[in-house]
């Protein structure tokens, strides 16, 4: 029938330009990428894992608190676009403004340069927090649940060609420019990327939302939202469950930032940095076709299993190069793992997440479940803490032991599952 005919094209075009705007995002972000790129910027400005390590638990906090407050309003509203544009074009905005400050501040002194971009980074961070509850809600009413693990694929595929390209232009840039201006070319990269996904996913449109319920629940303030939140935590296991895996997975990325400094003081210099983020992009590329065969196959709880074998993996593997002595031909390889992993992290978190929320709560199970989240994202405070006071493959230890307690979750969820099948 036509009218089905142009439902099936339009849903097509749905599915491009969303996974279009998260390939364009996914590039943009890789080249500000917290691991590599902001990771080695603030090691050069500061030379102390505090900061380092501050530098990425800002990025996870920042991205978890909105979400309580954004969740809420959300709910309250037909629409949630805008909450998405604010945030999306937003983070551009910041990023852009963060590579206008490296541009300019060559000549500052070292102090006002290192609190200004940390300011910047911060406000990034906490513009970027916005978008995530209207982002898994937009997708998960315009994509089918049998293709959103394949969207995510195709979102990072694309994207991991742009990162690649991203960390050719990081290691041509250190060979032409000073580091600064290299850094602020990558932010200014970034800027434009992000621009491109916000217009991309702005121009896919909203589908209808699910009929309101006028329910006493969507009468309380800020306050009984959060207590409903936590009468869920207690009652849905499965969320509860999910909850805890993530808890113990945001400790095992308590190494994350750690990963390049361990590469530092293994003696790669700054070029190398771009090495590294290419191996990563390259890790995150080809284990794509992986992830979504697993996800829309096998099924989520299988590709929670596989994501959490490499994170026990790869702090296990830094620890075996740190004790070789090895150079950039072992981070690299382990380079590929992290981007393997991270990219799997986060389609099977997006995926699980819209699979156990309902479809009329899910602006409300997202935001309870990154503001209740939001607390692990201070464990690359700890981490600092343990490279300060120990050493950093202190901090690989104990993301090993973090990810063994993933396992025991993931077991408990599994058998779940097998009592919710019929």
């Amino acid at each position: 029938m036509p009218g089905n005919e142009a439902q099936k094209a339009a849903g097509r075009r749905r599915f491009w330009r969303i996974a279009g705007a998260g390939a364009a995002f996914q590039g943009g972000s890789a080249a500000v990428d917290s691991a590599t790129v902001v990771a080695s910027l603030t090691h050069m400005l500061t030379g102390s894992a505090l900061a380092v390590g501050y530098a990425s638990a800002v990025l996870r906090l920042g991205w978890l608190l909105p979400q309580l407050p954004v969740g809420y309003l959300a709910e309250r509203t037909e629409r949630r676009m805008p909450f998405y544009a604010f945030g999306a074009f937003g983070r551009a905005a910041a990023a852009g403004a963060i590579a206008v400050l490296l541009w300019q501040g060559a000549d500052w002194p070292q102090v006002p340069l290192t609190a200004g971009f940390l300011a910047l980074w911060t406000v990034y961070a906490f513009v970027s927090g916005v978008v995530a509850v209207p982002y898994n809600d937009i997708v998960g009413r315009a994509i089918p649940s049998g293709r959103r693990s394949r969207m995510l694929a195709w979102r990072f595929f694309g994207g991991g060609l742009l990162a690649i390209a991203a960390a050719g232009a990081l290691r041509l840039a250190f060979g032409v420019m000073p580091p600064l201006k290299t850094y602020a070319f990558m932010f200014a990269l970034g800027s434009a990327l992000m621009l491109l996904s916000s217009a991309l996913f702005v121009s896919a449109g909203e589908p209808p939302s699910a009929p309101r319920k006028r329910t006493s629940a969507r009468s309380v303030g800020v306050a009984g939202f959060l207590r409903e939140g936590l009468a869920t935590f207690r009652k849905d296991r499965a969320f509860r469950l999910f909850l805890i895996f993530h808890w113990l997975g945001s400790a095992t990325l308590m190494a994350l930032p750690f990963y390049v400094v361990a590469a530092r003081e293994s003696g790669i210099g700054l070029a190398g940095v771009g090495t590294l983020l290419a191996a990563q992009t390259a890790g995150a590329l080809v284990s794509n076709p992986l992830w979504g065969r697993i996800g829309d196959g096998i099924g989520k709880l299988q590709l929670l299993r596989m994501v959490s074998m490499l994170r026990l993996l790869s702090p296990a593997l830094v620890l075996v190069l740190l004790a070789a002595g090895t150079g950039i031909a072992g981070f690299a390889a382990l380079y590929l793992v992290i981007g393997a992993m991270m990219n799997g992290v986060t389609i099977g978190y997006l995926s699980f997440l819209m699979e156990i929320s309902p479809e009329e709560r899910r602006p409300a199970y997202s935001a309870w479940f990154n503001t209740f989240a939001a607390p692990a994202a201070l464990s690359p405070l700890l981490g600092a803490l343990l490279a300060s006071l120990i050493a950093t493959p202190a901090v690989f230890a104990a993301a090993i032991a973090a990810a063994l307690a993933q396992f025991a979750v993931l077991n408990q969820l599994d058998r779940l599952a097998g009592e919710a099948a019929p």
